[in-house]
């Protein structure tokens, strides 16, 4: 019952543009690795259990997946699904069929989705980021450096009015963006609407204050009309930001908020993706997620640090970073085509200090927003101290200087290099 399929296009090259490539690693004691490759592809498309009738020779031919590249030792194995069995600009409906049941299975013990390469046709289905990393820099007028930023600390327990307060010190200070945390919704200690006004109240006064304009990214998770009401609630407020938990919400919210064209950038965080990314032989990665979130129009994206506390290597990280900033992916001796739609901000958080600023630079680039939570309010003589200390730091990284050299002059870094660094 294993045998169903023509491999025969193992090493042979495929029209890219008529099939969308998945690669797996498996797990399956009791199969051969024929027989698990065969399972694997046959539950994720026109196969079942058992032998069928139904598909004529025509139909069969049109639909069967090919196995087109295979590493038995390691046992992976790259399989194109023709295009013809996914429905345009449906990420669910993706995700039903090679993300599917075929992860249930009693005889693949562990399967772990590595990545998936679409053809042109099928990422030109999809709107993609509305302003992306361009269109980010043009609302904030800067060009270049990387984006600070910071979520308010602690996380759940301030008014609205205390977390505005701290929103502008924080912008005050030389943060560019400030964000709700993942968990802050609407809770009887903090209203939702309440604190848009607040905060979005204080944007506006430091902006004058400054005369930079700055970024309030506030969080609308929740079931759909909800966070769609939150969404325009926002904008009639005059914010330009709006945050979402992909994982919580779901591909589906995530496409149909984008549909909107609010206008808002939309602010992906990632919480819970380590439920299903973290284990490296079952699940899928951080890589396939950053793909299909770039697809359903996310503009900025949690990805790693390298050096905070979250989970990531530097490998898997700058791959992930790599992908979203770039209109074209490379893989062996072909090409994918990503040029219409735009490419993605990362965002670098969790347990980052303006010690670490440098490193994050030197391995993501520029085109990143920095975090600082606890590496902000943490530092010992307050938060606009802290504020200062990550200006600073970018600072110093800008001028091509060392952050011991600049802290010689900045007390605020000192202090912060004393604190994380050298203590």
């Amino acid at each position: 019952m294993y045998n169903q399929f023509d491999f025969n296009y193992y090493d042979k090259k495929i029209d890219r543009e008529k099939y969308i490539v998945a690669t797996f690693s498996f797990k399956a004691p009791k199969l051969t690795f024929t027989q698990a490759v065969h399972a694997i592809a046959g539950e994720s498309s026109i196969g079942t259990w058992t032998k069928i009738s139904g598909l004529s020779a025509a139909q069969y031919k049109k639909l069967a997946p090919k196995l087109i590249w295979k590493n038995e030792a390691k046992h992976m194995v790259s399989i194109a699904y023709p295009l013809a069995l996914f429905e345009l600009k449906n990420i669910p409906q993706l995700l039903s069929s090679i993300g599917g049941n075929v992860f249930s299975m009693k005889v693949v013990t562990q399967l772990r989705l590595l990545d998936i390469e679409f053809p042109k046709v099928y990422i030109d289905s999809f709107l993609g980021p509305q302003h992306g990393i361009v269109g980010i820099r043009k609302i904030l007028k800067i060009k270049k450096r990387p984006l600070i930023g910071s979520i308010v600390k602690p996380k759940v327990g301030l008014t609205a009015k205390e977390h505005a307060q701290a929103a502008y010190t924080l912008w005050k200070n030389g943060v560019d963006i400030v964000k709700d945390d993942e968990n802050l919704t609407d809770l009887s200690f903090n209203r939702f609407k309440v604190r848009v006004k607040e905060v979005i109240k204080m944007r506006k006064q430091v902006e004058k204050e400054t005369g930079q304009l700055k970024l309030a990214v506030i969080n609308i998770t929740a079931p759909y009309n909800l966070a769609l009401e939150r969404a325009k609630y926002i904008k009639k407020m005059g914010g330009r930001c709006m945050m979402v938990d992909i994982v919580a919400m779901g591909w589906s919210a995530i496409q149909s908020l984008r549909q909107e064209n609010l206008g808002l950038i939309i602010h992906g965080h990632r919480a819970g993706h380590s439920m299903f990314t973290r284990n490296e032989e079952h699940g899928m990665t951080m890589y396939v997620v950053a793909k299909l979130a770039r697809l359903a129009g996310i503009d900025q994206l949690h990805t790693g640090t390298v050096v905070g506390k979250m989970d990531g290597t530097k490998t898997e990280v700058q791959k992930i970073d790599d992908f979203l900033k770039e209109d074209w992916l490379h893989f062996d001796n072909l090409q994918s085509d990503w040029s219409e739609i735009k490419p993605v901000m990362p965002i670098a958080s969790g347990g980052l200090h303006p010690g670490l600023l440098p490193d994050v630079v030197k391995y993501i680039g520029q085109d990143v927003i920095i975090n600082f939570g606890g590496g902000i309010f943490g530092h010992p003589d307050g938060v606009a101290a802290g504020a200062k200390a990550a200006s600073q730091a970018a600072q110093a990284v800008m001028n091509q200087q060392t952050l011991e050299e600049f802290s010689q002059t900045h007390d605020e870094l000192a202090t912060a290099l004393k604190f994380w660094v050298n203590n």
